[in-house]
């Protein structure tokens, strides 16, 4: 029977770390190394021993994420995390929150937002209470504790108080096994068994916490039960005075705050939570997290769910936190421009290692492109030297054998050892020229570190294949006059709406939540009947609709069908018209390359796998429109770009619906500075099938409203609301 994956976090330092009372917002941790594994730590296949233990051990039973690493945080500073899928975010993250990684204060307070299966769980907040009010939930550890202690006593039953100091008090015991276990597995020799004995004893008072919350009403004593009457009374005073000084009131009142800014309504606030959709919890959990002024807070992708406005409230919400608390924030995200206003610094994981950069991403990118320029150049340089060494290298050496030249012989010699251990980086740690006898650190080291030049993210790669021609003129889709209400005495979700596409035209559509986006996009497709006017489309268009739920459709299918797999499931639909190789390259020009597509089961997939089959699915027939209804929320940071560049290439049409302003802005501005370098580009314009429209929309109280400024202009109008709703 095979185990949940296990994750081993190590450190140079694990031996000397003892239990921290000090709560700290600061860490620095060297050596550090994680592995996950498929099977317990101290298990062994064959049950022999073998003096293999630690990092040796779990390199050969699982996958190594990190290998010395130094995580190194500072205290009130906004990280941003990036890295590409499967690199070991989630897994970092996960380590860091439960406290996992050694170096890390017990005393510390984490929270954590985080998704995991595209359910988004939060940690270091006991959860969300599903059969309390939107606004009741969103409360600390010792409201909750001070509640649930009150119903208690509420209650009619005498012993419900006893049941619920014991089922506090196991939570706690629970609390201290994991920390004996920690501390028993970093102390060795007379402090390691003490540590141990301590363990024993945390075990055991599990054991018997256990039993007494186990324990048949009818069998409690009444001694007992008067025992843990009395202490939970005192617990529920000491809760209640520790509240009163955290001034509760200011609390809900934050709380109402929080929720209001990322969408809620004021008549939603009561509402259960387990009657909310999965986007709406998503917010309660990001709520929660955000109301606990923890130590250090782990946002992993929480922009997923909001819409634009809810964006830029949380921006500026994390901006105005930054300049009132002192919690370190590490924050994942697929959007860039929120990535950008939000961080102050970047860390970076790749090739097992963790970078970090001061700056934002913007200073981070241009810092990159700048050092693949330099490191470039000079190893250009270099390049030439040698050669030109190696060729002065052979003459010397053919001369000298034929004259019998020792002078040419020798300086033959002296040149082949520069170009072996003299070649190479130029330049020393600190800037200055490189010195053998200061800056070759080490008695192994006989040559120079080759120079290295930055190389570009591997993998992030996407294309689309070019739409089929036309084979006459004309627009492919007109909405002329739409109105759209579901009833006749609804309210009007699309009030006269209009809009013209031709082949090559990019456009982009904003707006909040209910605002219609949606139904749009559905009328456009053909899924919903206008109430009034017409939609004309040109009788050769072929359309490749992304819907906001494609995903979710593919993860079930995988459910109800285990073995079926990427290259199975285009097989199917395409029905023969296009053979096995065509579909393998198709796969692969979406990243989806070899046995992934071929051996993976679709239920296997992660989110970003996901999205590009789904992608597959809609341009397979190469398509003349493209209509993408919130196609990022699934993606990283690295495959969004690559998807905004793919696009930019495209021949065809493309309607995109979405929150990410990267990804529209891309749409709307990179190929004007594209088209800039091209000549005769105002005689392609009086061309009318080679013209690209770019604009954005704004869908508003049923209303399409064109941005001249494009997203910009949106934007700002946005930000003028939030800052009304933060003051």
């Amino acid at each position: 029977m095979t185990s949940a994956p296990t994750i081993l976090a190590t450190c140079k330092q694990t031996r000397f770390h003892l239990l921290d009372d000090n709560p700290s917002a600061e860490i620095d941790v060297e050596g550090l190394g994680i592995t996950v594994t498929s099977s317990s730590p101290g298990s062994t296949d064959d049950g022999s021993k073998t003096k293999a233990k630690g990092k040796s051990k779990a390199k050969a039973q699982g996958r190594e994420l990190i290998s010395d690493g130094h995580l190194r945080l500072k205290a009130g500073i906004h990280y941003g995390l990036l890295g590409r899928n499967g690199t070991g975010k989630s897994t970092l993250l996960r380590a860091m929150a439960e406290k996992l990684i050694p170096g890390i204060p017990h005393a510390t307070r984490i929270t954590i937002l985080q998704q995991t299966d595209g359910e988004y769980t939060a940690g270091g907040t006991d959860g969300l209470s599903m059969d309390k009010g939107v606004l009741e939930s969103i409360r600390n550890e010792a409201a909750r504790t001070a509640d649930f202690l009150s119903k208690s006593f509420e209650s009619e039953d005498p012993l419900q108080p006893v049941q619920a100091i014991r089922k506090i008090r196991h939570q706690h015991a629970q609390k201290k096994l994991f920390l004996a276990q920690k501390n028993a597995s970093l102390k060795s020799g007379a402090r390691g068994l003490q540590a141990r004995k301590d363990l024993k004893a945390a075990e055991s008072n599990l054991e018997s916490s256990f039993a007494l919350l186990d324990q048949d009403q009818e069998n409690i004593d009444a001694d007992a039960v008067q025992s843990d009457t009395q202490a939970a009374v005192e617990m529920l005073q000491a809760v209640q005075s520790q509240l009163e000084d955290m001034k509760l009131a200011d609390t809900e009142k934050e709380a109402r705050r929080i929720l209001l800014g990322l969408g809620f309504k004021e008549d939603a606030l009561e509402k259960k939570v387990s009657t909310l959709s999965g986007g709406w919890r998503m917010r309660c959990m990001l709520a929660s997290v955000l109301i606990q002024n923890p130590d250090i807070m782990i946002l992993d992708e929480p922009t997923n769910f909001l819409d634009l406005l809810g964006v830029v409230w949380l921006e500026n919400y994390l901006q105005q936190f930054s300049e009132s608390s002192q919690t370190t924030i590490i924050l994942v995200s697929h959007d860039r421009d929120f990535v950008n206003s939000v961080c102050e610094e970047i860390v970076v994981l790749r090739d097992q290692k963790l970078n970090y950069f001061k700056g934002n991403l913007a200073a981070y990118e241009q810092n990159f492109e700048e050092q693949k320029l330099y490191w470039g150049r000079m190893k250009e340089a270099q390049e030439r030297q040698i050669s030109h060494l190696e060729a002065s290298i052979r003459e010397n050496m053919k001369i000298g054998k034929k004259t019998g030249d020792e002078n040419k012989l020798r300086q033959a010699k002296s040149r082949q050892k520069k170009v072996d251990d003299r070649m190479g980086l130029q330049v020393s740690a600190n800037g200055g020229r490189f010195k053998l006898n200061r800056d070759l650190v080490g008695y192994h080291l006989t040559a120079r570190a080759e120079i290295e030049v930055p190389q570009d993210e591997k993998g992030a790669t996407m294309s689309l294949p070019d739409a089929t021609e036309l084979r006459f003129p004309g627009p492919l889709v007109s909405l002329e006059g739409i109105t759209f209400q579901y009833k006749k005495n609804d309210r009007v979700i699309l009030d006269d709406v209009n809009l013209v596409m031709h082949i090559g035209d990019r456009v982009g559509i904003m707006g909040l939540n209910g605002s219609g986006k949606s139904t749009l996009v559905r009328v456009l497709t053909g899924s919903n009947i206008p109430s009034k006017g017409k939609v004309i489309t040109h009788p050769r268009l072929k359309v490749g609709y992304y819907g906001q739920h494609s995903v979710e459709e593919l993860q079930e299918r995988g459910k109800n069908e285990p073995s079926l797999t990427a290259l199975g499931l285009l097989m199917a639909e395409v029905e023969g018209t296009l053979n096995e190789g065509a579909l393998r390259g198709l796969l692969s020009s979406m990243g989806l390359a070899g046995r992934i597509a071929s051996d993976v089961p679709v239920n296997k997939l992660s989110g970003g796998q996901l999205v590009r089959l789904a992608l597959a699915r809609i341009v397979w027939n190469a398509p003349q429109l493209l209509i993408l209804d919130e196609i990022t929320t699934h993606l990283d940071f690295h495959t969004v770009t690559a998807l905004a560049t793919a696009l930019s290439s495209f021949n065809g049409a493309i309607l995109l619906v979405s929150h990410d302003r990267f990804l529209v802005r891309s749409k709307r501005d990179m190929e004007h500075k594209l088209d800039e370098e091209f000549e005769g580009l105002e005689e392609e314009e009086a061309d009318e099938s080679t013209t690209r429209r770019r604009s954005v929309y704004v869908l508003k109280a049923g209303k399409m409203s064109e941005q001249q400024n494009g997203v910009e202009q949106f934007e700002k109008s946005l930000v003028k609301r939030v800052q009304k709703m933060l003051q």
